[in-house]
């Protein structure tokens, strides 16, 4: 890889900037863990010393229909997408709930639910790119012309929020059977096997796991070594919504805005978003550990250890969501924690 194609990491001179003002702070060292690293890295992403408070949060919930659902792959039909979509929009899901209590601005964009929304408010269905995404399994879930233009859109999204000043980004999943492309993208890039990134997703039994297996091996099998390919394997693999969200994912960091992850979607689209943008992965923080051990694995392999591990699977963007007063905690203590040089008789 040319390094010239890599994208730019946050500052190294604002970094330890960032670390020395944490390791002076009036406090035990390393006594504020997880709250002060993520404190000094906000530092280094917002350039700026001591990081300045997050009043301008978005979370951006893309939602997609996918062929795979109507494979017994999930404990609930595909009719639940538009439900949710309208649930969303009404402000009555479990995200929308988290998002207010925590002062995240919510918008649910339909780019590939299996039905009609045009009832609903024109923002939410202004973008949408095709009726549900092909069953992986069987077929491609997108051709290559609609996979770019899902990675264009998200990147135009980003830059939209950025531009309207944006100061953290989060992107949240909403599509019955989702968790099993996202398992498949994640095996074709680390280069595992389906019993290994296979979860219960919404909750299946032992046979429904089975059968997701089955799917995700079927679909691995299918592809082949086309998958060694980022944008091929999205294609292939992945589904609208997904595209979107790692082309979102990848444009905020070359933008260099950061990114809450949340559970298995979003952080299997970071994965193939770091590689179709190297370094992008310094942008973001992982929000919290789904249940889903593709999730793990992909994490892993991205080096990102999560803030909460709550035993969330609901989707929606909602673990990332939950882990914002973390990010909160970190620059409350970096802008107003006494430096020890100041409580120290001189």
């Amino acid at each position: 890889m040319d390094d010239t194609s890599r994208t730019a990491p946050p500052s190294p001179a604002v970094a330890a900037l960032a670390r020395e003002r944490l390791a002076g702070l009036a406090t035990p060292a390393g006594a504020l863990g997880r709250v002060g690293e993520v404190g000094a890295w906000l530092a280094a992403v917002q350039g700026e010393v001591p990081p300045r408070p997050l009043d301008d949060v978005r979370l951006v919930v893309l939602a997609g229909d996918h062929g795979v659902a109507r494979h017994g792959v999930s404990a609930y039909p595909a009719a639940v997408t538009e439900a949710m979509v309208r649930t969303i929009v009404a402000g009555r899901a479990g995200v929308s709930a988290l998002a207010a209590a925590h002062g995240v601005t919510v918008s649910v964009l339909d780019v590939a639910v299996d039905a009609d929304l045009s009832d609903l408010p024109a923002h939410v269905t202004a973008h949408k790119l095709r009726r549900g995404s092909g069953a992986i399994h069987l077929e491609d879930a997108l051709t290559r012309a609609e996979c770019d233009d899902a990675l264009a859109l998200g990147s135009a999204l980003a830059r939209d929020h950025v531009a309207d000043g944006a100061q953290l980004l989060m992107t949240g999943d909403l599509g019955i059977g989702n968790t099993t492309p996202a398992a498949a993208l994640v095996a074709a890039l680390l280069g595992v096997s389906a019993d290994e990134v296979t979860g219960r997703g919404t909750g299946i039994d032992d046979e429904g796991w089975t059968r997701k297996r089955d799917v995700v091996a079927a679909a691995l099998a299918r592809v082949g070594d086309r998958a060694a390919d980022p944008a091929e394997a999205l294609a292939a693999l992945g589904s609208a919504d997904l595209a979107v969200t790692a082309g979102f994912q990848a444009e905020a960091s070359r933008l260099g805005v950061p990114v809450l992850l949340d559970g298995v979607v979003s952080v299997a689209c970071a994965l193939v978003a770091e590689a179709l943008a190297p370094g992008a992965s310094a942008w973001w923080v992982a929000g919290h550990r789904s249940t889903e051990p593709a999730q793990s694995l992909a994490l892993a392999s991205l080096g990102l250890e999560p803030l909460l591990d709550l035993g969330m699977r609901l989707g929606e963007g909602s673990g990332a969501v939950a882990a914002l007063p973390v990010l909160r905690s970190g620059v409350a203590v970096m802008r107003d924690v006494a430096l020890l040089s100041e409580v120290l008789p001189s």
